[in-house]
């Protein structure tokens, strides 16, 4: 997608559950007048909030499924990230429930959010070698410290971003991985369930059946023709139909009708096929006035038989547009058109010829109509 510029939407569904990024257009400014619009009343609640854009993160190597804890919190407890905002820098986290709480403070507690430099990435469950005075020894919690990541690549088949991330320092150091580039996997989406289906739903086998049955003659010219119905035989197939192996009578091929003509790959085809039918004609041309010289050099009959060639091209164009004006009845309007005018013109002149003056004062005949 382009990074054109943002629009109202982008920061009203800031908030996301997806852990791919598909584009960077969080990383555009918001613009005045997209801060106007803002205020606008629209059904949705959403913040309007936004950090400076060179403050925005690009690579978001905290992503919702990830475990998390929190700096600064005394209780060390781990959070699983549920949506993130791109715009605020934001993580949305769903926390620990550790006392009966009202249905109001659950849902405070679920929309929680902190910022993204607040939080650490869980690693697991890693065992450490036995301190001074203990003899087995111990598993301990690690969380990434620091975390890197290599380049981002485009991934035309999934339309997204991808790039891998691994912790370059870790709490608490990790004696035997010290000094390595620990790789982090990204976290699984959760698969789909699948609902029984219902009275009114399609079953699965009802929508893989093939219902389609061929004609029972060949589609080609190669094959048999055989007798076109008439139409009481069609109207009769149409609405006095019974089931019987046999198909309506219908159209013999109907290739052309439901294929369609508008295709890419047949304008494409269509489009190749005059431009080759172009340059034969331009090579006939040349090579017939490379033949008659008539005293001209080469370049001179080649050039003249460009000449001639571009006004033929015009010429056929304007044949074209005329026939195309034909079809789509332009001419026919045109024809409508005069014989409406011829209609008016010959009624004008019925009633000025029927047109009688009653006698009055002042009113002079013309000699040349007195004699």
């Amino acid at each position: 997608m382009p990074l054109n510029r943002l629009y109202k939407w982008d920061i009203i569904e800031a908030v996301t559950k997806s852990s791919w990024t598909t584009n960077f257009r969080h990383l555009l400014p918001v613009t005045r007048s997209l801060k106007r619009r803002l205020n606008d009343p629209v059904p949705y609640l959403f913040s309007k909030k936004t950090v400076h854009h060179k403050d925005r993160i690009k690579y978001w190597n905290i992503v919702p499924g990830d475990q998390i804890r929190l700096l600064g919190d005394s209780r060390g407890a781990i959070h699983e990230v549920r949506s993130i905002n791109k715009f605020r820098n934001r993580v949305y986290v769903r926390g620990v429930q550790d006392q009966p709480e009202s249905e109001e403070e659950a849902q405070q507690r679920r929309n929680k959010n902190y910022h993204y430099s607040r939080c650490q990435l869980y690693l697991g469950e890693y065992e450490f070698p036995p301190q001074k005075g203990e003899v087995e020894p111990k598993s301990l919690p690690v969380f990434a410290k620091r975390i890197g990541h290599s380049a981002a690549a485009w991934n035309p088949f999934l339309r997204r971003f991808h790039w891998e991330r691994y912790a370059t320092a870790t709490t608490p150091i990790i004696p035997h991985l010290k000094g390595q580039r620990i790789p982090i996997p990204w976290p699984k989406p959760e698969a789909r369930v699948h609902l029984e289906p219902t009275s009114y739903d399609t079953t699965k086998d009802e929508v893989t059946k093939v219902t389609y049955q061929p004609p029972p003659f060949s589609p080609t010219l190669k094959g048999l023709i055989p007798r076109t119905p008439t139409e009481k035989e069609f109207l009769r197939s149409v609405y006095g139909y019974k089931t019987f192996p046999a198909q309506p009578a219908l159209e013999q091929y109907l290739f052309k009708e439901l294929a369609n003509p508008h295709s890419r790959a047949k304008k494409l085809k269509r489009w190749q096929e005059f431009q080759a039918q172009k340059k034969a004609l331009l090579k006939e041309m040349t090579a017939e006035e490379l033949r008659n010289l008539d005293g001209r050099t080469t370049g001179e009959a080649k050039a003249e038989a460009t000449l001639k060639w571009r006004l033929k091209l015009d010429e056929d164009k304007k044949a074209l547009r005329k026939i195309r004006w034909q079809r789509r009845g332009g001419e026919a309007r045109l024809e409508r058109k005069a014989r409406r005018k011829a209609r008016k013109a010959e009624k004008q002149r019925a009633k000025l010829t029927a047109l009688t003056l009653t006698e009055a004062p002042n009113q002079v005949i013309p000699k040349e109509h007195t004699a």
